[in-house]
């Protein structure tokens, strides 16, 4: 059974009269990675997925229920949403922050269990921001906010993940981590999908890819068929030079 169904699925971009149906499925276990320039309609489609954007036409299901019927702490239960920017609405810590994620299993004036406090922690320590537990989210630089959120979704656990841009303000190493993560949790059965600028980052780490096109065409499949010159060139009116390392393809751009 699929986490995500679209169907005749036109996401609603101002400016754009039209767009080619999406008719996709995210099964349990995949990676896929949204790929396009620009002003092509990623974050409106990650938002129209989570029930945040009302689609133009068509129809989204989560675990073959239709997004439209379920109450949104149903949808929170289910789905995990990283947005690319954040606003800090009120003073929290890191910890507080990250418990944020257990807030849709929890009923009104419930409090965290021992299990929802050990799933904050490991999470923290797993994106390696637990020595920052006290601090204020406000404090910290760029990378770290980015890395809180992350843990945050993680101490969510939803079966599906809509991250958007995850490596955004991340040194190399940490964005090495998450996308290692990402694997892991698609690994373990949950299914996501991420909004990429890096055309490297979804040869090494996604199993699918959508292209959108700024005129609102798309295409989709397996990310074999769908990284290849042709269509990233395409896609982003760039030329580009392929080399392979370590039996992945790697992207270089080519000027003239």
């Amino acid at each position: 059974m699929s986490v995500l169904d679209a169907r005749d699925l036109v996401i609603d971009v101002p400016g754009r009269r039209s767009g080619r149906p999406l008719n996709l499925s995210v099964q349990p276990g995949q990676v896929w990675g949204v790929l396009g320039p620009n002003g092509a309609g990623k974050t409106t489609l990650l938002h129209t997925l989570a029930g945040l954007n009302p689609p133009r036409t068509g129809s989204v299901a989560l675990d073959d229920t239709p997004l439209n019927t379920l109450r949104r702490r149903r949808i929170a239960q289910k789905l995990g949403l990283l947005f690319q920017e954040r606003v800090d609405g009120f003073p929290a810590t890191v910890e507080e922050t990250a418990m944020l994620g257990r807030h849709p299993f929890l009923s009104y004036w419930q409090r965290e269990s021992a299990e929802d406090l050990r799933r904050m922690r490991a999470a923290l320590e797993r994106l390696d921001v637990a020595h920052l537990k006290h601090r204020l989210v406000s404090t910290l630089s760029g990378g770290e906010r980015q890395r809180v959120a992350v843990a945050t979704l993680l101490t969510q656990n939803p079966a599906l993940w809509l991250v958007d841009e995850p490596t955004n303000h991340l040194d190399l190493h940490h964005q090495s981590a998450v996308m290692a993560l990402m694997r892991e949790q698609a690994a373990a059965g949950r299914a996501l999908m991420l909004c990429l600028h890096d055309l490297n980052l979804a040869a090494r780490w996604c199993s699918h890819v959508l292209l959108l096109y700024p005129d609102g065409e798309a295409c989709w499949g397996e990310a074999r068929d769908m990284l290849v010159p042709d269509a990233l060139e395409a896609l982003y009116r760039q030329r580009l030079r392929v080399v392979e390392v370590d039996g992945a393809p790697v992207f270089v751009p080519v000027n003239g």
